[in-house]
């Protein structure tokens, strides 16, 4: 029987503390540790920003890889302990370099070497540096590839040795090797110092003379193009003229006239010229375009 003046032990007291199994360590738990020393701390390295274009470029280099900026100071080693090395540069008529990387470097408008200029076709040429040597080939440009004056076939292959005047359809540029004559790496066609002259400058006179609707207009030798874009060297301004729509070359062997697979064509003295056949002129010779008629004569 139950006492009822028994004290009766519960089995579960809801408000007694219970005593339990240790607490297991919990996974998803933040667990502080020692401070790293400075020999395990990761090391940053900055790259450096090219003051002209704003790459980032690796720590190290001694030009951007962008736009070719030479940087006024360059680490001896680049971060992972190899020596700098030194690339051969074109360099344009204002003295900007761009330097040419082992391998195939298309040259163009639009190209590993960029040559912004209305002359240079977007894939002009191809620069190839392997084995220690460097070669220049023409890739079937419009206006053509020169080197030091002599012209080049689209395909063939000619070797440079450092110092050429390279003529882009008439845009100069120049390839510089490293450890040059006088040890610069680079030569820029021209100082920006002022300098004394023996005898005032005279002013170069044009070698032939273009005739038109809007008067006379002179022409440089070499590679002058004509169409309605303002970079074309002759602006024509007629809805008739295509955008890049031909071009007149100008030699001390005679005045040349090309279309350039112009929407409407080129007539000379009434007959159509065939897409990029170069064709030579006369002084009696009528280029008409549309409605506008032109004459070219030597001056």
């Amino acid at each position: 029987m139950s006492d009822a003046n028994r004290t009766q032990v519960l089995s579960t007291d809801p408000n007694r503390t219970q005593m339990g199994a240790p607490p297991r360590l919990d996974p998803n738990k933040t667990v502080m540790g020692a401070a790293p020393t400075k020999f395990e701390a990761t090391v940053t390295i900055k790259p450096v920003q090219c003051s002209v274009c704003k790459t980032f470029n690796p720590a190290g280099v001694m030009f951007c890889v962008d736009c070719g900026l030479i940087f006024d100071r360059a680490l001896p080693d680049d971060a992972f302990g190899a020596p700098v090395i030194k690339l051969p540069m074109i360099v344009d008529a204002s003295g900007k370099e761009q330097p040419v990387r082992p391998g195939e470097n298309v040259v163009g408008r639009e190209a590993d070497v960029s040559i912004v200029d209305g002359r240079v076709s977007r894939r002009h040429a191809m620069l190839t540096s392997q084995h220690g040597q460097i070669t220049l080939e023409d890739l079937g440009s419009t206006n053509g590839t020169k080197i030091d004056g002599q012209a080049l076939t689209a395909g063939e292959k000619r070797v440079l040795k450092g110092g050429e005047t390279i003529s882009l359809g008439g845009a100069e540029v120049r390839l510089a090797l490293p450890g040059a004559a006088g040890g610069n790496v680079t030569q820029v066609f021209s100082s920006n110092k002022t300098a004394a002259i023996a005898a005032p400058p005279r002013k170069e006179a044009a070698p032939a003379i273009l005739s038109g609707p809007d008067g006379e207009q002179s022409l440089r030798a070499g590679v002058s193009t004509f169409g309605r874009r303002d970079e074309n060297d002759i602006p024509i301004k007629d809805s008739y003229v295509s955008g890049k729509h031909g071009q007149i070359e100008v030699t001390e062997h005679g005045i040349f006239l090309t279309d350039l697979g112009s929407s409407n064509g080129t007539f000379l003295n009434g007959a159509k010229l065939a897409p990029n056949m170069r064709t030579e002129l006369s002084p009696e010779d009528t280029i008409r375009l549309g409605s506008l008629e032109y004459r070219v004569r030597m001056a």
